[in-house]
């Protein structure tokens, strides 16, 4: 039986919407809506990994279970190993959820899609997609896209991912940031450095996919999306007022 636990990385600079975990929404906190839709998800417990005081005040006073990283971690799984080491030496837990602190829509029962990619044996880390809607939503490299080889489970085994439409084997589905790791897969992850695709494209699953780790994407059909805009911010606050 699999134990999983969901740490959400957070970090306070961001270059595009200054401080964004503490920016507003609904008079609370952004990382305080992605900690109650993880809690929310009932897969196990929940725990921030923050880089700052200022994050772990709002996650502490909320009730949640948080952990001060180091500010120098390059990617956000290298803070959620970090942060699992000090809460979990004991190592109850075996799976571990990467949850982005900027997806305040996540549909909680998500969360458990992606810990369903791990259900082959060789696969070392779980992920989502979604169908891309559009030639605008193609095009733009904000939006992540992922291609892979169709598995008989219905999942992809991921061969590319990146912010170019540059796929030509198959379709591209929109990546949605939220990974499920097996422990071992995590702690191997981390101890490698930076990848040079990885630091070209600044995406941290690539690292993964370099270094010969398997990486399956349940799919689903709407994706969630991150908060990375003042315009991002607007959307999200006009989703949750109506909930």
């Amino acid at each position: 039986m699999s134990a999983p636990i969901i740490v959400i990385p957070a970090r306070l600079a961001a270059t595009r919407l200054h401080g964004k975990p503490l920016v507003e929404i609904g008079g609370e906190p952004m990382i305080i809506h992605v900690w109650r839709r993880a809690c929310a998800s009932r897969l196990g417990p929940v725990l921030v990994a923050a880089d700052c005081a200022e994050i772990a005040e709002a996650v502490a006073s909320a009730g949640g279970s948080v952990v001060l990283t180091s500010p120098d971690h390059l990617s956000g799984s290298d803070r959620v190993c970090e942060a699992l080491a000090a809460f979990d030496p004991g190592r109850r837990f075996d799976i571990v959820v990467n949850l982005q602190g900027d997806l305040p829509t996540i549909d909680p029962a998500h969360l458990g899609k992606a810990v369903a990619a791990l259900g082959e044996a060789a696969t070392d880390i779980g992920t989502l997609a979604a169908p891309i809607s559009s030639d605008q939503e193609l095009a733009d490299p904000n939006i992540v896209k992922v291609g892979g080889l169709r598995l008989p489970s219905g999942h992809l085994k991921a061969l590319y991912f990146g912010r170019a439409a540059a796929w030509d084997e198959g379709p591209l589905y929109h990546h949605i940031g939220l990974y499920a790791y097996r422990r071992a897969a995590l702690e191997r992850f981390a101890a490698l450095p930076p990848s040079p695709r990885e630091c070209r494209e600044r995406l941290e699953q690539l690292r993964a996919l370099e270094n010969g780790m398997r990486i399956d994407v349940a799919l689903i059909d709407k994706p969630a999306f991150g908060v990375d805009t003042p315009a991002d911010l607007e959307r999200a606050r006009a989703i949750l007022r109506q909930r």
